[in-house]
């Protein structure tokens, strides 16, 4: 299968060099999601089976102040990505997020779950949404949460630093959700493409790791993992204000992705120890 991936220093672009190395990889210099008509033309360029894209504005928090750029490239790129392949029938893979819901109540939300979006990152991912369905080609949406690896910025590099710094932290207890391993995320946009290029239906569907948690259990993990003697203090969401409004529930319904492709929802612990053991000096 020849795969164009958008995305090549990213958490989940990095995961799929490791798994598909002979793949096209396409970086900001190759096409910038800020130039959707730059990404586009990428598409025309290359000879693929199936388009990956694992690029996006990440930065949730700066999305606040820069809601337009931010909606660029997680929303116009996407979809000129999407008009793109549609045009040569070609499958077109997007990762968004469970940042498109509101974040009530405490049940997972279903694919078909009614949106909406509590602040501007989440907003401009559900315009790529929107966008990439309105190409009207072969699409698999495919939203996930809490992403977590051994690349970038991440919560699980984020602790490993402050446990091994402090005594104590004080980490959100009530937001609840699936800590995601990039590697998992990969391996289903593997399987899934190939699925696809063979003509199998794609869609709007769920995938994050299990069992649902609390950041400040997932902290408690960390530590664990790591034989660091850190302690993690439980405390609400109003205690640590951020920029950006964040979801209390995170829980997403992946049954309708485990039907479709057979993947079940990946066990973050053993995800965690993997990370972990990767970044030991």
């Amino acid at each position: 299968m020849k795969l164009l991936v958008f995305g090549r220093t990213g958490q989940v672009a990095r995961e799929l060099q490791r798994l598909a190395p002979g793949a096209t990889f396409l970086g900001r210099e190759d096409a910038d999601l800020m130039d959707p008509a730059a990404c586009a033309a990428a598409i025309s360029a290359h000879d693929a089976d199936a388009i990956v894209n694992a690029a996006a504005w990440t930065a949730v928090d700066k999305a606040e102040t820069e809601e337009a750029a931010a909606t660029t490239v997680n929303g116009e790129a996407p979809a000129a990505m999407a008009k793109a392949a549609a045009a040569r029938g070609i499958p077109f893979l997007h990762v968004s997020t469970d940042y498109v819901f509101d974040g009530t109540g405490s049940q997972p939300f279903a694919p078909d779950h009614p949106t909406a979006p509590l602040n501007p990152y989440g907003r401009s991912k559900l315009a790529g949404e929107q966008g990439i369905r309105a190409a009207g080609g072969p699409h698999l949406i495919l939203r996930t949460s809490w992403v977590v690896s051994a690349h970038g910025a991440n919560f699980v590099k984020t602790m490993l630093r402050l446990g091994a710094e402090r005594e104590s932290l004080n980490v959100v207890a009530d937001q609840i959700g699936g800590p995601t391993p990039a590697a998992a995320i990969a391996g289903a946009l593997m399987t899934a493409a190939r699925a696809m290029a063979e003509g199998a239906p794609g869609g709007t569907h769920h995938f994050s790791g299990s069992p649902d948690t609390s950041w400040a259990d997932f902290a408690r993990a960390i530590m664990a993992e790591a034989g660091l003697p850190c302690r993690i203090n439980d405390i609400p969401t109003r205690e640590y204000p951020t920029p950006a409004q964040r979801p209390l529930n995170s829980r997403l319904d992946c049954s309708s992705f485990t039907a479709a492709f057979g993947i079940p929802r990946p066990d973050w612990r053993s995800g965690l120890a993997a990370i972990v053991q990767e970044l030991r000096p």
